[in-house]
């Protein structure tokens, strides 16, 4: 029966300590002095820079899907890692130009010099990060999307090569029955695409070295 009320009372005592914290936050009203409010000022731009969720509570949503929309346009992501990719440069590049307005936020409010330049400071190293974390998603899906156009030239010469090779033989074949992903029209197309260049290639290449006429050489 000891043994019970020894183990018991460290958890009371814990809950007791939880329901005074409670209550303490309940009646505080926050800091005081102008110090204070600008350390509070401070934690609060800490936590909008590294949140979740990009878009603060005073923020307009509309707003951010506009502007994660021109990435989106502008990138044109085709898998789902690089539309998250493209997710991660939008979410970077709003929290960095929120820095702007929260420096000058910094001025237009009463401070000390002292805790001026330590908010400075740290918006400045946030820029940094985002900066940093914005051109390092940028290489990866520079580089991820150089990939995939070369897999997807790649396998669009052979399909090529294999409906022409079809054709010539009269055989009916579908891109599908070769693994590709492509439509019949869209290998087409890029067939007739690759015989005009080559066309083109052979004519620019006459012309800039014309064989010699038998009149001349006569």
């Amino acid at each position: 029966m000891t043994e019970v009320k020894t183990m018991a009372a460290p958890a009371t005592a814990r809950i007791s300590r939880a329901l005074t914290n409670r209550s303490n936050a309940q009646h505080s009203t926050g800091p005081r002095t102008a110090a204070g409010k600008q350390r509070a000022k401070l934690n609060a731009l800490r936590h909008g820079l590294t949140a979740q969720s990009p878009v603060l509570p005073t923020e307009d949503p509309a707003a951010y899907q506009r502007h994660l929309q021109q990435f989106l346009d502008e990138h044109r992501p085709a898998t789902a890692t690089e539309t998250q990719l493209v997710h991660e440069l939008a979410s970077a590049a709003w929290r960095q130009n929120r820095i702007p307005l929260l420096e000058a936020e910094l001025f237009d409010e009463p401070s000390t010099p002292q805790l001026r330049v330590q908010a400075l400071a740290t918006l400045g190293l946030h820029s940094q990060r985002l900066s940093r974390q914005f051109h390092k998603t940028l290489d990866q899906l520079r580089a991820l999307q150089a990939e995939r156009r070369e897999r997807d030239l790649r396998d669009m010469k052979d399909a090529v090569a294999l409906l022409d090779l079809h054709q010539h033989k009269g055989i009916s074949w579908e891109p599908a029955d070769g693994g590709f992903v492509f439509s019949k029209d869209e290998v087409e197309r890029r067939g007739r695409s690759m015989k005009r260049l080559i066309e083109a290639r052979q004519y620019a290449c006459a012309a800039a070295f014309p064989r010699p006429s038998i009149h001349r050489a006569l």
